[in-house]
């Protein structure tokens, strides 16, 4: 019988809430942006996710966002920290000097309250989130009333994730948002990076500026980038930070990233209400690299594109917005 188990425990100094569901194990770090750092199949010393090291845990604090699975809200950059939204243009904090834009939101860094966590027959779960109201910090940039929960739960399919977001206000609100998450390429320690070959449900490509914000304008996929539509290509052949469009296949919104040596492939399924994807590899150095996928268009308040074109969404008062995704592995196609 599949062993089931979820509790609190530490990760490296931090409080986390650690999940089992047999061969799988999985943390949550709630007091640094409710990131699931850590997913894990125990038995063959797989760690799908790129974790800090115990002398990383300042940095990964200080910069969560390339670690685990960071919750991005509002996702990515916004020109000149500017957010126009209804009428309103919101100012963010500019804290990418480099482009001047203001990068990924504000809720990866902060902590979210433990809700609830143990286990069922089937799975282990926990359950986190980040309620703002008038007396929370993210409400000066951000003034609406809002609940995020992320519901993790591990069992022998692997690793599923449940976002919910509710706007608990008066006014209409941006529903934007994205995960930054951070996948080993190789995951297996007797494999290498090239060995590796991930494949995209992407469309086109987004033309980006000289600030790292979309023209509105595509531009022609590169070979290699064809081959991530198809049989895979290396996560690693060029430096990339790059957005595309995305184009569900046979009904599904996925990355797959295959172990040639171990004829195995990591799915990421992350559910068709994600319209965009960027893909990002800490440029082109082996390791990691991060599938994101995300709801709207960089600086998508600033395009003038169609809203569901660009994944520019809104929730009215009452509202709810939900998806879930998996992490699962399969054995590789043929």
């Amino acid at each position: 019988m599949t062993q089931l188990k979820a509790y609190e425990g530490m990760y490296q100094g931090e409080k986390a809430i650690w999940l089992q569901a047999g061969k799988y194990e999985a943390a949550l770090v709630p007091n640094v942006g409710g990131n699931l750092i850590a997913f894990r199949d125990n038995e063959s010393g797989f760690r799908f996710l790129r974790e800090p090291a115990e002398s990383e845990m300042d940095e990964f604090r200080g910069n969560p966002g390339v670690y685990g699975i960071p919750v991005l809200f509002p996702p990515n950059r916004y020109e000149d920290g500017k957010f126009p939204w209804k009428g309103t243009t919101y100012q963010f904090p500019v804290n990418e000097e480099a482009t001047g834009n203001h990068l990924h939101g504000f809720l990866h860094t902060i902590p979210w309250e433990v809700e609830e966590f143990g286990s069922t027959q089937q799975e282990s779960y926990v359950v986190a989130k980040v309620s703002v109201d008038e007396a929370h910090e993210v409400y000066r940039y951000l003034p609406f009333k809002f609940t995020v929960r992320l519901k993790y739960t591990l069992g022998e399919h692997g690793l599923a994730q449940h976002v919910f977001l509710r706007n608990d206000g008066g006014n209409e609100m941006p529903c934007l948002l994205a995960f930054h998450t951070a996948v080993n390429a190789p995951f297996a320690a007797e494999s290498k990076a090239s060995d590796y070959r991930m494949k995209f449900t992407i469309g086109e490509r987004w033309e980006l500026n000289e600030w790292m914000l979309p023209t509105g304008k595509h531009m022609p996929l590169s070979a290699e980038e064809e081959a991530m539509k198809k049989e895979g290509v290396y996560p690693f052949f060029t430096s990339l930070d790059n957005h595309y469009t995305a184009v569900p296949q046979n009904g599904r919104n996925r990355m797959e990233l295959t172990d040639s040596k171990l004829g195995l492939t990591l799915v990421y399924d992350v559910g068709t209400s994600y319209k965009q994807w960027m893909i990002w590899n800490n440029g082109g150095q082996e390791g990691f690299f991060c599938p994101e996928p995300q709801i709207n268009l960089v600086n998508a308040p600033h395009v003038g594109l169609p809203a569901d074109e660009i994944g520019l969404f809104s929730l009215a008062p009452g509202e709810i917005w939900e998806e879930s995704a998996r992490l699962y592995v399969k054995q590789a196609a043929k």
